[in-house]
């Protein structure tokens, strides 16, 4: 059973914070909007810049409860990447699994994103590979990412 969430679960701030960068996306994040909105990826319903708790998930898909972050370089720096796993598993806790996706990805070959993206909604047991370098396991650090 998957926890359903909704933008009441944020404070205020934080659901004013998320309609702000709804209309700011990063050129990674509106390319994989384009592509996976309105049920374009397998069906599949996403809400962008959803709010949850103090966070703002780049995509959220509540029917799999699965977020999908578009990580640019900085968050292979500093604390970020520790910022980035304590988000994951405040988001696990809930039951929402956390896929982290390259934007160099997204930017290079988005369909290959939006492959990844529903292998990993539907549990087809994905794993990163040679060939998808940028992204990681659900729940997991972005591998060979930019």
């Amino acid at each position: 059973m998957f926890l359903l969430c909704s933008s009441m679960d944020a404070p205020e701030e934080t659901r004013d914070f998320a309609k702000f960068l709804r209309r700011r996306l990063t050129l990674p994040e509106g390319l994989l909007w384009r592509a996976i909105k309105g049920g374009k990826a397998d069906g599949l319903k996403f809400r962008k810049q959803h709010p949850i708790g103090p966070y703002v998930l780049d995509f959220y898909c509540a029917s799999v409860a699965l977020c999908v972050e578009v990580d640019g370089g900085s968050h292979g720096m500093g604390r970020r990447p520790e910022a980035d796993a304590q988000r994951d598993a405040w988001l696990a806790a809930k039951g929402i699994r956390t896929l982290r996706i390259s934007a160099s990805l997204v930017l290079e070959e988005v369909d290959d994103a939006v492959r990844t993206i529903i292998s990993a909604a539907r549990g087809d047991g994905w794993t990163p590979s040679a060939a998808e370098p940028y992204c990681s396991p659900v729940g997991g650090a972005v591998a060979g990412g930019d």
